[in-house]
């Protein structure tokens, strides 16, 4: 006989069981420590083989050599931070070693005609270049490494065009304004040091707190996405391709003032350079993520090991691609691994 009472309903299946107060701070500490070192790392290595090379090299830990170092890395620090904006946003510039030494050469040309000119006409016309790479990145849609690789070699040939091959060089006039710009010191440390340390603090400034910087990210992230956001994609790209054509040129202008002449031989390999401190820095290649600040860390890495093989003495200047190549593969593979531990993959 069946009984006449219904059997209880079978309890609703509810949500999976969370995860454990422990399991669940791990995962989060984990991406933390990973985004930290993605974002830090190259300022420990540096801290680190400063401090080495302190206790290896008397000579090392000086004032004088310190000023040295900064004074080096000052030049490219400008030219990295414009290829900071355009790596962010998914994008390579590979004119801008030709860009660099063109606009030392103008400057020099145009300093007979004063400060202003030596200032300005090497920032008109290195932007100029930056803007014609933006608007075929970004309106006709060619590869960026095709065109800035073609602007390489055309601002390289302008350059020679300009000085016979080579064979004139243009002297920038003794005790002028501009030669001031580029050999003044403030407490024994050179303008261009301070003036590249004034455009990374405005260029952080940019990139972290404005809707420009944040436009960069996104634009970076995911193009599509950022379209569908509303967001001017290709006056975007057109505007940090402005900005790296000025960096450089402007770079290159401040060189000229320091060494008094506009040098044709002098930026080959420099686009290399740039990209290697950036993406040591921690910026990503395939754009989205990165930081000024980390640019400014792997410039002066580059700078301390060049300045270590002229203390070792017995090694030459090309030992510093070597390493640079070296500590450019470490890092990618590291952020590969940072990447996938931040997104807790």
């Amino acid at each position: 006989m069946k009984s006449l009472v219904n059997p209880a309903p079978p309890a609703p299946a509810g949500p999976p069981p969370p995860l454990t107060a422990a399991a669940e701070p791990r995962a989060g500490g984990r991406q933390r420590a990973a985004e930290l070192l993605q974002r830090q790392g190259v300022l420990a290595v540096l801290v680190l083989l400063c401090v080495i090379s302190s206790f290896l090299f008397s000579s090392f830990a000086t004032l004088d050599n310190t000023r040295g170092i900064t004074i080096q890395a000052s030049f490219l620090s400008v030219v990295a931070l414009g290829m900071t904006l355009v790596i962010v946003t998914g994008g390579i510039d590979l004119s801008v070693g030709s860009v660099f030494a063109l606009g030392g050469v103008v400057a020099a040309w145009a300093s007979q005609y004063g400060f202003l000119p030596a200032l300005l006409l090497p920032l008109v016309v290195c932007g100029a270049i930056g803007t014609v790479n933006g608007l075929l990145v970004a309106k006709a849609g060619m590869a960026p490494f095709i065109v800035t690789l073609a602007s390489l070699l055309g601002a390289r040939g302008l350059l020679l065009a300009l000085t016979h091959e080579g064979a004139k060089t243009y002297l920038v006039p003794r005790g002028s304004a501009f030669q001031k710009l580029g050999g003044g010191t403030v407490w024994g440390f050179g303008y261009p040091v301070l003036i590249a340390l004034a455009l990374f603090g405005l260029g952080g400034l940019v990139l972290q707190r404005t809707s420009f910087g944040q436009a960069l990210f996104a634009v970076g992230g995911s193009g599509d996405a950022a379209l569908l956001m509303g967001l001017p994609v290709a006056r975007t790209k057109v505007l940090v391709y402005t900005l790296s054509g000025l960096l450089a040129g402007f770079a290159g202008a401040l060189n000229a003032a320091r060494l008094s002449s506009g040098v044709t031989i002098i930026g080959v390999g420099m686009e290399l350079d740039a990209i290697s401190a950036v993406v040591i820095g921690g910026t990503l290649l395939v754009g989205g993520a990165g930081s000024v600040s980390g640019t400014l860390w792997g410039v002066l890495l580059l700078g301390v090991i060049q300045n270590l093989i002229n203390q070792i003495g017995s090694l030459n200047s090309s030992y510093q691609s070597v390493v640079s190549g070296g500590f450019l593969i470490v890092v990618v593979v590291a952020q590969r691994y940072l990447s996938a531990a931040r997104r807790g993959t």
